[in-house]
Parts: structure tokens; sequence; C-alpha cells
């Protein structure tokens, strides 16, 4: 248990603030980030013990390397994520039951989970992932490029929005509970359209070569030349001419092609639609990988989607 925390008027000389009201009246076990103490160093220890400050030294201040620990822990365990470590925080480092409302939650879903989580939680959804046969490994409770995988995977198998967090609706479908109307209407268009997500998937983290059209190397169109004929379409060798091969539509759907304009007028760069504003390309940066189309590089360079 957290000693009570004592707020002093100087440190070193420098004056020291409470963030806001709010914050102070959270009471004497409330950490949070800009804070140093000893109390810090204690919650530094207990989050590397659980693994959220892995591979980082205890020093006593609560910067954002900590604060980014305190959120994993806080979604792992079901509770506001907040980066504040109040009450329920402490009680759930402690391993003591957090609220009525977490306690009664299923074992199949208690909040979200994502990319760089870890935890009890992560290991029940791997867990569950493994019994539908979308994940192979061992149940670690790393929440690591493999797991998002296998979640996208499920995910685009079962009609869902593809995008590699575990949240309500994925849980839902994990532990067989129907997916909405409208999802379930149109699930056979979807996992037509669709086929070569997975595929697409398959391939993430594979190096970008210029020219490259295998899977020891890809560049952009061979990249998505590749990944279509695995899935049974033809697809043309450069960006330019898939544009000119396919139909525009208005806005894309899952397996559609986005295309954008990058180092010259016209198409020059083109993925693979996800869903939720993602989608998947070799990029020059990294090889193959996921983006967002909302990001400050990509948004203004969008020109259109098309479907295959």
């Amino acid at each position: 248990m957290f000693k009570k925390v004592v707020i002093t008027t100087t440190i070193a000389g420098s004056l020291l603030l409470a963030p806001n009201v709010s914050e102070a009246a959270l009471g004497d076990q409330t950490l949070y980030n800009g804070m140093k103490h000893s109390d810090v160093t204690e919650l530094q220890n207990l989050l590397d013990s659980k693994g959220y400050f892995n591979y980082h030294t205890a020093t006593g201040y609560f910067g954002s390397i900590t604060e980014s620990g305190v959120r994993s822990f806080q979604r792992s365990a079901g509770i506001t994520v907040d980066g504040v470590v109040g009450p329920q925080t402490v009680k759930a480092l402690n391993g003591a039951s957090v609220q009525a409302t977490s306690q009664s939650t299923s074992s199949n879903y208690s909040g979200t989970v994502r990319y760089g989580d870890r935890g009890q939680q992560v290991s029940n959804l791997q867990s569950q992932l493994k019994n539908k046969g979308f994940y192979n490994y061992s149940v670690d409770g790393v929440f690591g490029p493999v797991t998002r995988n296998a979640v996208m995977d499920f995910q685009s198998s079962n009609g869902l929005t593809v995008d590699g967090i575990a949240g309500p609706q994925t849980f839902g479908a994990l532990s067989g509970a129907s997916t909405s109307t409208s999802s379930s209407s149109n699930t056979s268009t979807e996992t037509a359209s669709t086929s070569v997500v997975p595929i697409a998937k398959q391939y993430i983290g594979v190096p970008y070569v210029w020219g490259g059209s295998t899977p020891s190397g890809f560049d952009c169109s061979g990249f998505l030349q590749y990944a279509f004929n695995k899935a049974g379409e033809s697809l043309p060798r450069t960006v330019a001419s898939m544009w000119n091969a396919t139909s525009s539509v208005s806005s894309p759907s899952v397996g559609d092609l986005v295309f954008f304009e990058t180092y010259k007028a016209g198409p020059s760069h083109a993925g693979i639609y996800l869903g939720n504003g993602k989608f998947i390309h070799a990029s020059s940066s990294y090889g193959v990988t996921i983006s967002s189309m909302d990001n400050s590089y990509w948004a203004p360079r969008y020109l259109g989607a098309k479907e295959v």
C-alpha cells in the first residue's frame, strides 16, 4: 500500500502546485504526471513487477513513461483510464477487487485492449482467439504484432470493423454473441470483398524493396498485386495502371484500394482499406505496415478509393 503523499510548497527551491482541485480531491493516495516522490518509486517498482514498466529504472519521478504504464495497467484492469493513480488504481495494483461493475463483467469482456497492452485481459483474449483457431502461439499476456494480426483476422472473418482493437463487439463475437443485424445481413458480401485482407496482413513487417513483388521484399504496387493475386484477383503492376483498371467508389469499403498522390502528380501510392480509417500498404520507410488515412502525411495526399 502506498504511503501518504505529502505535497510541500517547494522542492529544491521550485514551487510544486497541484494540477487542479479535482485531482487534489482524489485523496492522499493520488499520484500523477509531474510528481517526484518516494511513492512514485514504489509505484514504478510495482508496475515493473506486473510487466508495465519493463526496461526502465525506478526514479521516483512520474513522467510520460510512468503515465503510459499506468494507462496500460488501467486499461487491462478494466478501470478508468486516466493515467492518474488514485484509490481505485491502487486497489487494483495491490490485487484487490475493483468496483462491482468490473466484478460482474464476464471473463470474456471487461474493457478494451489494444496493441502494447499487457496483463490478464490480454491473456484471456489470446485464449479465446486460440480456441477459435486464430492464434497458434503461447498465451503470454502481451498484445504484440502477432496478437494484433490474430484480432484483425478474427474481425475480418466475422464481418467486424478491422482495426486490431479488441472492444465490446470483438469480445462479444468471440463469446458467440451475434453482431448487429446490418453486419449479419452483409456478411457474405463483406467476406467476398475482404478476402484479400487476411492475406495482406500475413506480410506485415516484410521490408520495402524497390521493384519487389515477393514476400522477400515488396514495393507499393508489387505488394498489392501479390496480395490480390493470392486472393484470386488480377491487378496490373503499377499504381497508375491499377487506378485506371478499377472502378471509383464514393467512400472506401473493406478490401477496396485507396490511392494517394505522393512524389508526382496523379496516383503514385496505394493500399488496401481495412476499415475505421486504416489501410495496409508497403511503405518505403516501414515496409508492409498499417497506417491511418487521417494522419498529417496521408490525409492531404488522398485521391480516392476504387473497388477491384
